[in-house]
């Protein structure tokens, strides 16, 4: 029986720019928490370290679509290349402003140009596409891309609080830098497998965020990401609670393998069923998986039920992906994935403020109230885009053939 992951691999330049991609979007699970450590070993104020934090997400948020639009624009090279140098001296001024006392707003400052930083995973999904667009192979080159995410943020986080404890407060946040450079740079230096610019781009300015399939994507995965961002803090609380809050990384361990298992089987197997309908079953899914994290009583058992709630995650990431890359214009792919990955991030942020203030008011376990609302949310929310969908993936298509 072949591997379907060996299968990718066998055009040429994917092994170069996806090992290259990776390298680049480690940084992605470590600059925020390396932030919240560094400051708070620095400074002892997690106020202010969990504000820069948010900052720096915030500005990720709103300024890394911008810059995906440009990267479709004129190029992934193009644009790429400045806009991590920009980041990179960004991160540097936030470390050097905190490793000599420099004031807060100067923190502030640097975290908002430290947005800038170019969502790595949309491009390097862009570039598989590019190779595989409207083959069975796209399917699964997504879901190595979902595994990898998952690797990445299982191990990120871990190395980013490690050194930032372990050795001095900025070193975390140096690492996330050093890779983010050395990463981009060797990104860039992949150009056989850059997807063209398609000269629509320059007359079409509207943002792909307007199309209402996109809308409904974005939703779901803000409620999605909402889900993720809950865990993080509601484990750590709960662990703390139980007495052993270092046993919350074996439970968010446990969330990150679920999810992994989930993408190794998914990305093997090709369903017949519309992607729609696929992402609605997900969706569904991740809602119902959240009901006994509500009646956890001991971290063995939180780890057990995130395990099984981590089988969502990955297929609905790359559903979400796969539907991303049928409904909008191959011009504007970048875009577009872009948009999916800041959902998520918006979502995380969101969840991680409405669990911890829940947690503050009425207790460790209730921030598992948060992951309950937001899967329902998302699964009304696809439920009701099914139509909207559906009706997209079936004029895309024609539209494609059309524009041929």
């Amino acid at each position: 029986m072949r591997n379907p992951y060996s299968e990718i691999f066998k055009a040429p330049g994917a092994k170069a720019f996806s090992a290259a991609g990776f390298v680049a979007r480690v940084p992605m699970s470590m600059v925020t928490l390396g932030i919240v450590t560094m400051l708070s070993e620095a400074r002892g104020e997690y106020w202010l370290a969990g504000a820069v934090a948010a900052v720096f997400a915030l500005s990720s948020a709103v300024v890394a679509p911008q810059v995906a639009r440009l990267i479709d624009r004129y190029g992934q090279v193009r644009i790429l290349l400045p806009s991590a140098a920009i980041a990179v001296i960004a991160l540097s001024g936030l470390m050097l402003a905190t490793r000599y006392d420099a004031p807060n707003w100067v923190l502030f400052a640097f975290a908002i140009l430290a947005g800038v930083t170019p969502i790595m995973g949309a491009m390097v999904r862009a570039r598989w596409t590019e190779i595989y667009r409207d083959t069975p192979h796209l399917h699964t080159a997504f879901a190595f891309e979902s595994i990898m995410d998952e690797v990445i943020f299982m191990t990120g986080p871990i190395v980013a609080i490690g050194l930032s404890v372990g050795f001095f407060p900025e070193a975390g946040p140096l690492v996330a830098t050093v890779l983010l450079g050395v990463g981009s740079l060797l990104f860039a230096a992949q150009r056989s497998t850059e997807p063209p610019v398609h000269a629509q781009d320059r007359r079409d300015g509207k943002s792909v965020i307007w199309l209402g399939p996109v809308q409904i994507l974005v939703l779901t995965l803000i409620a999605i990401g909402a889900i993720f961002g809950t865990a993080e803090v509601t484990a750590v609380a709960f662990a703390e609670a139980q007495g052993n809050k270092a046993s919350a990384g074996f439970a968010l361990s446990a969330y990150a393998a679920g999810s992994l298992v989930a993408g190794l089987v998914f990305g093997a197997i090709k369903l017949k069923m519309p992607l729609a309908r696929q992402l609605l079953i997900a969706i569904a899914l991740a809602a119902l998986t959240t009901l006994p994290l509500l009646v956890v009583d001991n971290v063995t058992v939180l780890s057990v039920v995130l395990f099984l709630a981590g089988v969502a995650v990955s297929p609905t990431i790359i559903l979400s992906m796969a539907l991303v890359e049928k409904v909008v214009p191959s011009s504007k792919l970048t875009e577009g994935m872009t948009w999916a990955v800041t959902g998520i991030s918006i979502g995380m942020a969101a969840g991680s403020s409405a669990s911890g203030w829940i947690i503050d008011h009425m207790g460790a376990s209730s921030g598992f109230m948060v992951s309950l609302v937001a899967g329902f949310i998302a699964l009304v929310v696809t439920f009701l885009g099914q139509r909207s969908l559906g009706r997209s993936l079936r004029i895309a298509p024609a539209a494609a053939q059309a524009a041929e």
